[in-house]
């Protein structure tokens, strides 16, 4: 049987791979994205975007927009997850999917984007999706009218706290630093403007556990305080989406790739690009980037 080969294969269906696969199509490239499980990646899970410039709505919706807009131009989006890479620009590059299918390309750009650090503390793995979570928007319509915790200081954790306030009693923001330092001014204000909003500053967790006969749980701090609530969002940072990548693949601190030690015939955009802010915009940006430099790499070949 004849292997259909590819000119670009885009891992992920972020904003950074969808905006790659509307570039290389329109340059009339031959183009699949392997777009994980869900569409959008971490986008989708939006649930009002305020910061990407012509988008008010939610992410879900931002997604499906381009989506469209990249199959317009002949892009083909499959939700399909790699489960290896191997090969080099001169054979072609093979992308095992966990379709079990085999994907060839004359270049790859990883957009496979980064997922939620795990909370590392007892208690944290086995209530997973009973108590703690990692998506508000997610799971945030099950604790209406409820007491909830929020862990981490960042933008991600103060938009989770502001969105959760909306529909939870009460939101305890727990931060192991004395102060956001590291979140947008207009996020601070924002949470000191809600009364339902109690932020917990120098605080740090070291256990979290079920209330027996009870669907609430109860984390413990570093100084064995208690505090007792229905849910525990964590948003402590992200970790980049590399496992399907042989461990030879250079990386930085946080998992993510440096793109100029990426193999000829490989590019990088979004998330899980080295050395850039986590954005929607920046994601896009860099998806931008690495299908105009697949187009010209494919090009000087011709």
């Amino acid at each position: 049987m004849e292997i259909e080969m590819y000119d670009v294969i885009i891992l992920g269906s972020g904003p950074a791979g969808l905006t790659a696969a509307l570039y290389a199509g329109r340059a009339n490239k031959k183009v699949i994205v392997l777009g994980g499980p869900t569409l959008g990646g971490q986008m989708s899970g939006i649930a009002k975007l305020e910061n990407y410039p012509g988008w008010t709505g939610d992410g879900l919706g931002l997604a499906e927009f381009m989506k469209k807009q990249a199959e317009s131009f002949g892009a083909k989006i499959v939700f399909v997850s790699a489960r290896s890479v191997d090969g080099d620009a001169e054979s072609g590059f093979n992308v095992l999917g966990d379709d079990g299918k085999n994907y060839v390309g004359k270049t790859v750009i990883f957009a496979t984007g980064a997922s939620p650090r795990k909370l590392q503390i007892d208690g944290a793995k086995e209530l997973m999706g009973h108590g703690v979570s990692y998506c508000a928007t997610c799971d945030g319509f099950f604790y209406h009218g409820k007491d909830v915790i929020v862990m981490g200081g960042g933008n991600s954790a103060l938009n989770d706290a502001l969105y959760l306030a909306d529909i939870a009693k009460s939101v305890k923001i727990v931060y192991r630093k004395g102060s956001f330092f590291r979140a947008e001014a207009v996020l601070r204000n924002r949470v000191a403007e809600r009364k339902n909003i109690e932020c917990l500053f120098n605080t740090d967790l070291k256990r979290v556990a079920a209330v027996p006969g009870t669907d609430k749980i109860v984390v413990t701090t570093l100084d064995d305080k208690e505090i007792e609530a229905d849910g525990l969002f964590v948003a402590i940072g992200h970790e980049a989406n590399t496992d399907y990548l042989d461990e030879g693949v250079p990386r930085d601190e946080m998992g993510r790739l440096i793109p100029e030690k990426l193999p000829a015939g490989t590019f990088v955009a979004g998330d899980v690009h080295s050395d850039i802010k986590m954005q929607v915009a920046t994601a896009v940006g860099t998806g931008c980037t690495a299908a105009m430099n697949a187009i010209a790499y494919l090009n000087s070949r011709e």
